[in-house]
């Protein structure tokens, strides 16, 4: 499964190439060893794999039918992939995978857990009634040159609910929930009903909630009024699902390539929309950090799950009463958890869930679990508390290499240049596009002013504009960052122009926009413009 000599285990991480390199290299001779000695793997999570670590990030979409999930991913690419099929039903009954190929094509679930280049292998635990319903589309798009997407079978609601879908559904999402970079719970504005099966699959992602993002689709088919009516309710019915304090993230709008319906909300939908294209374009970026945050969680619950494990072992007889003392530690396992965050200073939140562990425990020979072995854990200590320092100067060195924006082709190209660009020839840059000084509209008012103000020479100082600007009632800081742009020849004073200048920003400011970190070309006074060249 692992390829590293026992000489290169030996290396320091800091020698390592890269963090990919790094964490393999750590999970094999570290952590590795911890979870196969108390069996680790038959209670949480199958062993990680090469694929694991070298992956694209993943985006995994989640929603009941027809909600838009595989018309979002065909709007992200602008390109049909295979296998896709689009309708009001239930149209995706497969976990699809859609990765970079350089052939377009379709890979049957059976020869994707086979290969090892795709970090799929350890699906075939989940059996036919599953791998028959997991496939690989492959496809050369831009888009997936950075990233990789898992398209999902529609959550059922209803009767419908009720069919077995002859598989763990909500295990299958979990695992892969343990795996992507991030995941996207889809919306239909107009069904915001949350089925059982729903329900149950938020639950089963409720550890991986820095992950989880949420889309309220096909906003553009209701009203302002509705849509505020919507959003609340869908914070609501979130509320009690995921029952954290901290708000989910949810964007709105109508995520395809068709006229909106109700276009009163267009500005808002463009904003979202590209917060959302933000969000996932600075996945490539923070790829190495999501799975050292991963790997550093799977280590603390590998230790909780060694000492769980271990003090089973101590408790159990040597020779008689074995069978009613395991019955009797799995329904105490509440006192074992309480004894053990008192021993070792472990959060709560570090623990399994009791009731699941209860069941999985059930069926285990206790006898069998090893006691426990400091060496191991000692290991896994030295990895947390040294290790994982010093790959994180890796880390900062891989993201400062790399573009902030890496996710290119597809809808990320559409909105990022041109005069559709989000904002474009708003706020700031007005104006941008045109030959005459878009102040000049306002400036007889400005001068009027202006000249109220007794200019010496053609210029007023700090302290009588100060008096003037302060009107606005903007605090001190963004009228000290007006200043500094509109004193385009830093001389500590302001002529008309700059005044008129002054005075268009804080009419930018007043509007909701944002002031820019430098004054742009279009707004430089003309008589200043030949000092700028």
């Amino acid at each position: 499964m692992f390829s590293w000599s026992n000489r290169e285990g030996k290396k320091d991480p800091d020698l390592f190439l890269n963090v990919s390199e790094g964490l393999k290299r750590l999970y094999r001779t570290k952590l590795f060893p911890l979870e196969d000695s108390y069996h680790f793997h038959d209670f949480h999570s199958p062993a990680l794999e090469d694929a694991d670590f070298d992956n694209k990030p993943m985006v995994l979409l989640v929603g009941q039918y027809s909600t838009g999930k595989t018309t979002f991913i065909r709007h992200l690419m602008e390109q049909d992939f295979p296998g896709m099929r689009i309708g009001p039903e239930p149209t995706t009954d497969s976990f699809i995978a859609v990765m970079h190929g350089d052939q377009e094509g379709m890979i049957p679930g059976n020869a994707l857990v086979v290969d090892p280049k795709k970090p799929f292998r350890k699906l075939n635990a989940f059996g036919n009634a599953f791998l028959n319903r997991f496939m690989c589309a492959q496809l050369n798009n831009p888009v997936l040159e950075s990233i990789s997407i898992i398209d999902t079978p529609g959550i059922l609601s209803g009767e419908k609910q009720r069919i077995s879908r002859g598989y763990d559904f909500a295990a299958v999402l979990e695992w892969f929930a343990e795996r992507v970079d991030r995941i996207i719970l889809l919306f239909d504005a107009h069904k915001l009903d949350i089925s059982d099966e729903f329900s149950e699959v938020i639950k089963a992602l409720k550890n991986h909630e820095d992950k989880m993002r949420v889309v309220l689709n096909k906003a553009d088919q209701i009203s302002t009024q509705q849509l505020m009516r919507v959003y609340g309710a869908l914070m609501w019915s979130l509320g009690k699902i995921i029952n954290t304090p901290e708000v989910v993230r949810v964007y709105i709008g109508s995520f395809w390539a068709q006229p909106l319906l109700i276009a009163d909300n267009r500005k808002l939908f463009e904003a979202e929309e590209k917060d959302l294209f933000n969000d996932i374009q600075s996945l490539p970026r923070n790829a190495a950090l999501r799975k050292l945050n991963d790997l550093i969680k799977r280590a603390r619950l590998a230790k909780v799950h060694a000492y769980i494990i271990s003090s089973l072992k101590k408790e159990m007889p040597s020779v008689f009463g074995k069978d009613s003392k395991k019955k009797e530690l799995i329904a105490n396992l509440g006192a074992i958890y309480e004894k053990i965050q008192k021993e070792h200073n472990i959060s709560p939140g570090d623990f399994p869930n009791l009731k699941k562990m209860q069941d999985l425990l059930a069926s285990q020979d206790f006898t069998k679990f090893p006691v426990m072995k400091p060496k191991l854990m000692d290991s896994v200590e030295d990895m947390l508390g040294n290790d994982i320092a010093k790959l994180m100067t890796l880390v900062r060195k891989e993201e400062a290499a790399m573009p902030s924006q890496s996710v290119k082709g597809g809808a990320f190209e559409g909105t990022m240049n041109g005069p559709f660009g989000h904002g474009y020839g708003e706020g700031a840059g007005e104006g941008i596009d045109e030959l005459e000084w878009i102040v000049g509209r306002d400036k007889p008012s400005y001068d009027e002013i202006f000249y109220t103000l007794s200019p010496i020479n053609g210029k007023v100082s700090g302290a009588t504009v100060k008096k003037e600007l302060v009107k606005s009632k903007l605090p001190n800081t963004v009228l000290g960052k007006i200043w500094t742009l509109a004193d385009v020849d830093k001389d500590g004073y302001l002529d008309d122009e700059e005044f008129a200048l002054a005075n268009h920003l804080i009419k930018v400011k007043l509007e909701g926009h944002e002031l820019p970190a430098k004054l742009p070309a279009h707004l430089v006074p003309p008589s200043k413009r030949a000092e700028q060249n």
